[in-house]
């Protein structure tokens, strides 16, 4: 969340920011009203309640006086401020939502150094590392893709996670699986042995707070999964725990119509009255002997059906950590690590990578995240790369680092580096990890805190956070550029003894 005051003061530094992420029109006129509209509602608020507290006081001393008729017209002045007071907080919370909905969907801003562009052909190339040529894969005419490969192993089986799943969801098996696992513990214990991270087994269901702190809500909610848990509704009553808000989605998975209904939905426990003179065959199905004209209980979303979100990365249980904390500077920087499951729906990105395990709804990744001074965050991005970047060297997997452009950044960076690992099916680079520097904006939504030990002030941190790597495309990586003429696929030395010393998929050394 930004800082409207900063806005305020220097609207122009935004304004360049967001049109060199290509927002239009830009927000901030509609900012700088609703804050207008805000610090009015405030001083009405202050001015009305300093008025009635001096008019009640000059009321005693009016009747004192014997003056009746000024004691009179003061009480009355009390009675209709008291009236405008009631009111206002109502205005004033308007404009802090108003404000506060326009500040939470807008993107962070670009860094100083960080290249103009709309889209991936602004990103600047950094360094590359390998040579393609160097490895199995480099010496075949025409390589085979990672589904080839794994179906002819008979280990990767897309059509039987369809029947369960849907599309973008996949089934390995027997030794592709195991190699799987042993990319992720790999990755795990170079980062936690060697980089200095700290391991954590996070929760992957999270609330509307955590994924709003990180900058996955409100903005791009229809990327994400979501859970709710719902009681089975008893024979003669309709405990639902399930929001209100969401009755229509509850009706259409059950079956059942919902009658009109008036509810208090602030309220623990509220008996509240059916107003239609008749239900649906399926609603007396359910419940045989209802009567439209009893009164059905539910219960509040927030004892039983609570929303959670699947993680789409640890980065949002990782960065939670320092929630609503304040934490000594002489304490950071913080390194966490997680090895998890991470659940994307991918909306909009349809007919992208279709193919294959490229992008699938769920998938494993190492995620990294710092926590640091805003001194210290630049140092840190780099050596948070180059603890990315080491993943892909002791795999000798080629790869290459890129800048990305303003217009290609996700929402929450100031800054991000991304490493594409060579892919010889396609004979192009692919994203495997994007490492970013979040600055301050992650921490301002989250109201994480930093101060000195002994000194009052406190100050925002800042965060950062990135892949080390997803564990599903370094799989694809690992099978497209070790495979032979024959199919068969070599394991990386530094897998071999996460895999019992096995050397080879598909056949023997």
């Amino acid at each position: 969340m930004f800082d409207v005051k900063a806005i305020r003061d220097d609207r122009a530094v935004f304004d360049r920011g967001w049109t060199s992420r290509g927002l239009d029109p830009l927000p901030t006129d509609a900012i700088l009203e609703a804050d207008a509209r805000l610090r009015a509602a405030k001083a009405a608020f202050e001015t009305a309640q300093a008025r009635r507290n001096e008019a009640s006081k000059l009321i005693g001393a009016a009747k004192k006086a014997g003056d009746e008729a000024r004691a009179a017209e003061l009480m009355a002045e009390v009675e209709a401020l008291k009236a405008q007071l009631a009111g206002l907080p109502e205005a004033e919370k308007a404009a802090n939502d108003d404000l506060r909905e326009l500040l939470s969907g807008l993107p962070n801003l670009p860094a100083d150094d960080v290249p103009p562009g709309a889209d991936e052909h602004g990103n600047v190339e950094q360094r590359r590392w390998g040579d393609p040529a160097d490895l199995p894969a480099g010496r075949l005419a025409a390589p085979k893709d990672h589904v080839e490969l794994g179906e002819r192993l008979g280990m990767m089986d897309f059509e039987a996670a369809a029947r369960m799943s849907g599309a973008r969801f996949v089934v390995l098996k027997r030794d592709l699986a195991r190699l799987e696992r042993a990319l992720g513990q790999f990755m795990l214990d170079l980062q936690t042995r060697e980089h200095g991270y700290e391991e954590v087994s996070p929760p992957l269901l999270v609330r509307d707070q955590a994924m709003l702190g990180t900058g996955q809500l409100p903005k791009f909610g229809e990327d994400l999964f979501y859970a709710t848990s719902v009681e089975a509704p008893p024979r003669n009553s309709l405990d639902i725990a399930v929001s209100l808000r969401e009755l229509r989605n509850f009706a259409a998975h059950d079956s059942f119509v919902v009658p009109k209904i008036i509810s208090d939905y602030n309220v623990w426990e509220k008996w509240i009255r059916l107003q239609d003179n008749s239900v649906g065959p399926d609603w007396s199905g359910l419940l045989p002997d209802l009567n439209i004209f009893q009164e059905i209980r539910f219960k509040d979303v927030r004892a039983l059906g609570e929303r959670r979100w699947l993680i789409p990365t640890a980065e949002v249980s990782l960065t939670n950590l320092i929630r609503e904390q304040i934490t000594t500077e002489e304490a950071l920087p913080l390194r966490f690590t997680a090895l998890t499951p991470c659940f994307r729906s991918e909306a909009g990105a349809s007919g992208r990578d279709t193919r294959g395990m490229i992008r699938q709804h769920q998938f494993t990744k190492c995620e990294l995240v710092s926590i640091t001074t805003p001194e210290a965050s630049e140092a840190e991005h780099g050596r948070m790369v180059d603890c990315a970047e080491a993943v892909l060297k002791r795999l000798e997997l080629p790869f290459r680092t890129m800048l990305l452009c303003a217009g290609d950044m996700g929402f929450t960076a100031r800054k991000t580096y991304d490493l594409e690992v060579w892919l010889p099916s396609q004979a192009t680079y692919r994203e495997i990890s994007s490492i970013s520097n979040c600055g301050d904006f992650q921490a301002r939504r989250m109201d994480a805190r930093i101060k000195k030990t002994g000194e009052k002030g406190t100050r925002f941190p800042h965060t950062l956070n990135g892949s080390g790597l997803a564990v599903g495309r370094a799989l694809v990586a690992v099978m497209e550029n070790y495979q032979d003429e024959g199919g068969r696929i070599a394991i990386p030395q530094a897998l071999q003894p996460y895999m019992g010393g096995q050397t080879h998929i598909g056949g023997e050394a």
